[in-house]
This record gives C-alpha cells, sequence and structure tokens, in this order.
C-alpha cells in the first residue's frame, strides 16, 4: 500500500491533458457484451476500475486485448456467467453488467455492486425498468438475479433521475421486441457516449441527452470502433487546481460546454478562464470571492466536483454554502480538511465553509475518490507536507494522477507505508 506526499506552495504552470471519460469507459466497457464481434475503444483512461472491468469480461469468455489506450473486445464466445461477488464487489459500475447481460442472453447473476461507500445508492430504479421490460428480478442469497423468456418494449418512467438507470435499463432495450421510451431520463454527456456507441453497434437510439429517450429493438448488433469523450470530472478537478495554484494552466483535451455549470462559478469567484475549442487556459487570481453552489443533475453543478470544490472555497474570503442535493454522505472529506485547519461547519446537506484559512500540512485518509481529490487540491495549497492514505480510492478515476501533477510544477511523490501506518489504516 502507497501514500501520497504533496509538498504544498508552489505555482502550477504547464500543460495537462485530460483522459477518456471514466463514467463513460465503465459503461462502455459492459455494453460490449452486446454486440456478437469485436469492439474497440479508444481514449480508455488507465485507472484501476477499468482492469476489474476487464478482468469481468474475460470471466465470462471475453477476448480483450488493450495496446495502451485502445482495448479490443470480440464478445462472441461470452456465456451468461454468473458473477456473484469477487471483482464485481469493487465497483459500483459493475450493475451495468446488469442490464448487458440481460439485453444479450436473457439472463444474468450479479453480485450487489461495491464501489465508494457514499450511503445509500439503491438500485431501485434499475430494477424497475428491467422488471418493466418482462425480466423477473430477485434478490438471493445477496446477488441479484435476472431472467426473462423474452423482453419486450414499453415505456419506463423514472421516479428518480438516474445516471446508472438510464444507461441501464437502454442496455436492456437495446434488443427488446418493439419501442422502449424512458421518460424522466438523465442528460449526462456518458449517456450520450454510450447512446452513440450503441448506434454504431446497430441500435436505434434517439434523444439521448434529452428527458425522454426512445429505443426501437434491433435484432442484432455488430462490432465497430468508438472513441470515449474526455472525462469532465478529472477536467473540472484540474481546472479547480489551476484555480487554487495556477499561473495560466491550459486544461488540453476538454469539451467546454460540458463544465459549464463549474466554469461559471470560478469565474464569479474571480478567476480567469478562457474557453477554446478543446482546451480551458486557467489563472488564478491572488483573491477568491465566495460564492454558494448547490449539486444537481446535469447541466448543474456535479457532485463529483463538490468535493475538490470545497477545498478551493476554504481560500475564498468570506462564507459559502456548499449543498450537496445528490449525496448527502459526501462530506466525509470536511473532517480531513479540518485537521489542516480548514473552517467548515456540516449542517444536514450543507457545509458552511469561511475562508481564507492557512492550510497547514497533515495526515489525511481519502474514504472515497472525489475526497481523496479534494485532499489533493488542499494540500497543493498547503503549507508544509501533506500525507494522504487510501490513495487506491484516487487510483480509480484519475489516471497518472502524479505524473501529471509533476509535469505541472507540483511537489508530489509517493512512498509505500510502513506495516504501523497500514494497521493504522485498516483500524481507522
Amino acid at each position: 500500500m502507497e501514500k501520497l506526499l504533496i509538498e504544498g506552495g508552489h505555482t502550477l504552470r504547464g500543460t495537462v491533458r485530460v483522459s477518456g471519460a471514466k463514467n463513460s469507459a465503465v459503461a462502455l466497457l459492459p455494453a460490449t457484451i452486446l454486440a456478437e464481434g469485436e469492439v474497440t475503444l479508444e481514449g480508455l483512461p488507465d485507472i484501476s476500475d477499468i482492469e476489474i472491468l476487464n478482468g469481468l469480461l474475460e470471466d465470462i469468455g471475453g477476448q480483450v486485448e488493450q495496446d495502451g489506450e485502445n482495448i479490443t473486445i470480440d464478445s462472441s464466445d461470452m456465456v451468461s456467467m454468473p458473477l456473484p461477488n469477487g471483482r464485481v464487489k469493487q465497483l459500483r459500475a459493475s450493475y451495468y453488467f446488469m442490464g448487458a447481460m440481460l439485453g444479450r442472453f436473457k439472463k444474468a447473476v450479479i453480485g450487489m455492486p461495491g464501489g465508494c461507500n457514499l450511503g445509500p445508492r439503491p438500485i431501485d430504479q434499475h430494477i424497475k425498468g428491467f422488471e418493466a421490460l418482462g425480466a423477473q428480478v430477485t434478490n438471493e442469497q445477496g446477488a441479484i438475479y435476472l431472467r426473462a423468456d423474452e423482453l419486450i418494449g414499453t415505456k419506463i418512467y423514472l421516479d428518480v433521475v438516474s445516471v446508472g438507470a438510464t444507461i441501464n435499463i437502454m442496455l436492456a432495450a437495446v434488443k427488446a421486441k418493439g419501442k422502449t421510451v424512458i421518460e424522466n431520463a438523465a442528460k449526462e454527456p456518458e449517456i450520450i457516449d454510450v447512446a452513440t456507441l450503441l448506434n454504431s453497434m446497430g441500435a436505434n437510439i434517439k434523444g439521448a441527452g434529452t428527458d425522454v429517450i426512445r429505443i426501437e429493438g434491433a435484432d442484432q448488433l455488430t462490432g465497430c470502433r468508438h472513441t470515449i469523450i474526455p472525462d469532465r470530472i478529472e477536467a473540472g478537478t484540474y481546472t479547480i487546481i489551476a484555480a487554487s495554484k495556477g499561473d495560466e494552466v491550459v486544461i488540453d483535451n476538454v469539451i467546454p460546454i460540458h463544465l459549464e455549470s463549474l466554469t461559471a462559478k470560478l469565474r464569479e469567484m474571480g478567476v480567469k478562464i478562457v474557453a477554446e475549442d478543446d482546451r480551458l487556459i486557467v489563472s488564478s487570481d491572488k483573491t477568491l470571492s465566495s460564492v454558494d453552489i448547490k449539486t444537481l443533475v446535469y447541466p448543474g453543478f456535479a457532485t463529483d466536483l463538490q468535493q475538490p470544490f470545497t477545498s478551493l472555497l476554504t481560500q475564498a474570503t468570506g462564507t459559502s454554502i456548499v449543498t450537496d442535493t445528490i449525496y448527502q454522505a459526501r462530506f466525509k472529506h470536511v473532517d480531513e480538511l479540518r485537521r489542516m485547519n480548514a473552517s467548515i461547519k456540516v449542517e444536514g446537506s450543507s457545509a458552511v465553509v469561511t475562508g481564507p484559512a492557512p492550510l497547514q500540512g497533515a495526515k489525511v485518509k481519502a474514504s472515497d475518490l472525489r475526497a481523496g481529490a479534494s485532499l489533493v487540491v488542499a494540500g497543493l495549497m498547503a503549507n508544509g507536507v501533506t500525507e494522504i492514505v487510501g490513495v487506491e480510492h484516487i487510483d480509480r478515476g484519475y489516471e497518472h494522477l502524479t505524473d501529471k501533477l509533476k509535469n505541472l510544477g507540483a511537489k508530489i511523490w509517493r512512498e509505500d507505508l510502513e506495516e504501523e501506518e497500514i494497521k493504522q489504516y485498516q483500524n481507522s
């Protein structure tokens, strides 16, 4: 096990290239199950979640060949192998195997998904969609069993706007008989990305990116080639980092419209941002103004950027209120920021941040992926050295974080945890 060490206070400048979108990739890989042939995905991020998904695809008979950012999956010999535990427990996105395997094989056995501990995140809307299409869904000994004689298109209204449920129902419905309509669908760019792949495979999906998605069932899907969109959360995280300690930092390989809710707030704080076709140029102002944010479904402020943005707000003059309407448990980073001398208090689903606070390096723990990103932002701004344990969470979503920050001028490195530190981390 490793820890991440950051010597704060150094000015950052240069260019950082954003990787392919994690939240797309973890759905695109299971989607390849539906194609009876070879699918090549380009621009795959080099993160631990991808390794887990590749292993799951191989478990059910897929042929997986990866060459750097490109991966080819041949699903010709895949079978509906039960996946009750093991790798499935390591990430939440494993639930996309439910929709993909149900869509192709009309049956699946998938263990309850794992991933970051962000409180209750039920999959009831996924199950509602599967059942509406004609599947029988049961929970047996901690695994979800899905069975259907055939899937028939229907109208499905999502009670809660859910990215995961929208994608999972799309995966199940693309080969169903007749027409499926998903109402109150999520609009995230990652949904458009998955729909684009499926359409390239021969599906007939219209309306992705709107709140009504229409799917005409296809008899067969075939192989294709697809390039993954840039990761808007990684891009947003580096934009926040540039706002905290940057001097003309270029965020390359981005789709600026995907970040408008973030960049609008950063400009409100006094950060200078120039948006070009596929990059942002960010310069930090020495004086940042406080702002209030509320996380909302896309195109609102992304919950995945709330935690790193909260770290930035510790350096803004005045009081800021951060409200997370998506995951109330997403304030686990607050106690760690307090260890670094941040002035934050949590009141229900909001955090009140008072700044500017002189952050001090400390020993802190990343409880989940985006909490880890928030501690990296704080460590770059703090005086002294910050030690972050729980690096495995960060590695789930940020490709080559250490190298990318070093190239911008950050003083950041990794060290192996000593035996006593491992015991403390495991018991904390």
